[in-house]
């Protein structure tokens, strides 16, 4: 496997493992999970030994792999309604790397200028959390617009099964998923009225954010949401004001940061992080088990002032 693919594979990997440790996802969904990873029982094996976890017999993969999938489509208890009269949303549709890509797309009701924000989705693909962030974004004054990096397979909307879609998303090249979002920035830049464009991620989205900037000297603002770092020696091409948003006890990512905040300084790169103390990993998603209402709150406003800042003013 490429270097590229095994940085992304191994994030996801990782991030799993992290969930069956903090005893957020059960023992079997994590085997069954470790299995399509891997392939099949040998697969899963050999990255379960990656992990330190040893002890899981032939059987209990066996019996792991035959599970049924846990479904992962739950709602937020506050999301925008998509019907909300100040807002207006729709799906589109972009071509990159060969095939029809599909997008979630939400802004101001009433036409006129706004600034564009481009949603990257966390590895379980374009829940309807993200979907919920675009409508958001739509009501605080943007276009936003919410690529499917799963659309290659169909789009997320045909999996019950998000550990199929983890799974796809992670076996995919980075490059790959930054080429469809160079495209969908191209495809948001061109809705009518949109001067400007940033990005918001999150958990996987929010690595592929810091992967983006360095790519899309276009975006003018991004925020990542506890993001693994991108490749140190890119950098210097970053040409957005990035703000990087963690939780404390989310030590997997946040051991990247001193590295990540010396290259930005070196590079003299407009930037800031916040970090959560109390708040693990996904602490902004309120469908998962992971929501921290006090630091998804706060993270939240400063992610609006920061695109009031550097992309709406800027």
């Amino acid at each position: 496997m490429p270097d590229d693919r095994q940085d992304l594979f191994r994030y996801v990997v990782e991030e799993f493992a992290e969930d069956y440790r903090e005893g957020e996802m059960e023992r079997r969904e994590f085997l069954r999970r470790m299995t399509l990873l891997g392939g099949g029982a040998l697969g899963a094996r050999t990255l379960l030994t990656s992990l330190g976890i040893a002890g899981v017999s032939a059987a209990e993969l066996a019996q792991a792999q035959a599970a049924p999938p846990q479904p992962d489509q739950a709602s937020g208890a506050g999301m925008v309604d998509p019907q909300d009269p100040s807002i207006v949303v729709k799906p589109v549709t972009y071509e990159a790397n060969g095939f029809t890509n599909l997008a979630y797309l939400a802004r101001p009701a009433g036409g006129g200028n706004a600034p564009g924000v481009l949603v990257i989705h966390e590895n379980k693909g374009l829940q309807l959390h993200i979907q919920d962030i675009a409508r958001r974004l739509a009501k605080a004054g943007y276009v936003a617009m919410a690529p499917d990096l799963v659309s290659k397979i169909g789009g997320t909307a045909q999996y019950l099964d998000t550990a199929r879609v983890s799974s796809y998303l992670a076996q995919t090249s980075g490059d790959e998923h930054v080429t469809n979002l160079l495209a969908a920035l191209k495809v948001l830049e061109a809705q009518p009225g949109v001067q400007g464009v940033g990005a918001v991620g999150f958990c996987f989205g929010g690595g592929l954010t810091w992967r983006l900037s360095t790519a899309a000297p276009e975006l003018k603002a991004a925020v990542a949401f506890y993001g693994p770092a991108p490749d140190l020696a890119k950098v210097p091409d970053i040409k957005a004001a990035v703000l990087g948003l963690y939780g404390g006890n989310d030590t997997r990512i946040n051991s990247g940061i001193p590295a990540l905040e010396a290259a930005l300084k070196a590079a003299g790169t407009t930037y800031a992080t916040k970090i959560y103390d109390g708040a693990g990993h996904a602490f902004n998603n309120d469908t998962g088990q992971g929501y921290v209402k006090a630091a998804a709150d706060d993270a939240w406003a400063q992610t609006l002032s920061w695109f009031g800042k550097y992309l709406k003013q800027g």
